[in-house]
């Protein structure tokens, strides 16, 4: 069965049963943010060939993610964390979690660094009107786990790459440079030059708020958003993150 990307998915079952992908979200998300995301994962059912896909959006506020994630998804299900980059609440609240109840090999990766996701910041930047002169700044969430922090430098590295020009990083929260001190340090070495900022962030939300709110010339559109389709290369890459975990477990049946 081919999948959209090219890879083909998976058509057999583990331990007997099909294999569900449980897309899950953590966070407070605003109802700007859950709508863009469940666009996204009804985007990934049209695409997933038959196969079954939920979603469970896990309250910031819960004490064990795991648990919460575990009373939503089955012992035949592939948990595909809708975040960017892995932090505290991939790599702690899920993975350790998880692989406390014994269920560590149902986690996939997160989405990025990728280059697809890479192409879709560039396409944001366009439609904000990026122009040849103008400073590119890649706004992140932030995260305290510094894995997570070079995640988002490789995808500015790449960014640059793809564009033919630097592209600097600022942080929203948990990280340095923080967002505002990135842009005040751009106008210091580049006075007069116009900001661009490509927000690096899956759906609008408060993050994207802050975004808007720290003072750059113009900023791009996240990922999802609510004036655009969902681009079919971020479907492919939760499609693709699926795939892996279930083809490393038939491997392994």
């Amino acid at each position: 069965m081919a999948g959209p990307s090219g890879v083909d998915l998976p058509s057999e079952v583990v331990d007997g049963a099909p294999v569900r992908l449980v897309a899950v979200t953590h966070g407070v998300p605003s109802a700007a943010n859950r709508a863009a995301v469940t666009r996204l994962v009804d985007q990934v059912v049209e695409s997933a060939s038959g196969r079954e896909v939920t979603i469970s959006f896990v309250d910031a506020s819960t004490a064990d993610v795991a648990a919460a994630v575990a009373d939503a998804a089955d012992a035949s299900s592939v948990i595909v964390p809708l975040t960017l980059s892995a932090g505290y609440h991939v790599r702690t609240g899920l993975s350790f979690g998880l692989e406390r109840i014994g269920a560590a090999d149902r986690l996939a990766a997160e989405l990025g660094p990728d280059d697809r996701i890479v192409g879709i910041l560039a396409d944001r930047l366009v439609e904000a009107g990026l122009d040849q002169g103008d400073q590119v700044l890649l706004a992140a969430a932030g995260s305290n786990d510094p894995r997570a922090v070079r995640e988002c430098f490789e995808t500015a590295r790449r960014l640059g790459h793809h564009l033919g020009r630097a592209v600097t990083v600022g942080f929203i929260a948990a990280a340095i440079p923080r967002l505002p001190d990135a842009i005040e340090m751009i106008r210091e070495v580049h006075p007069g030059t116009r900001i661009v900022v490509a927000a690096y962030l899956l759906a609008p939300g408060a993050f994207y708020d802050a975004v808007l709110a720290a003072g750059a010339d113009a900023v791009a559109a996240p990922l999802i958003d609510a004036e655009r389709p969902v681009p079919q290369g971020l479907v492919d890459v939760v499609l693709d993150r699926y795939e892996s975990v279930v083809s490393d477990r038939l491997r392994f049946a």
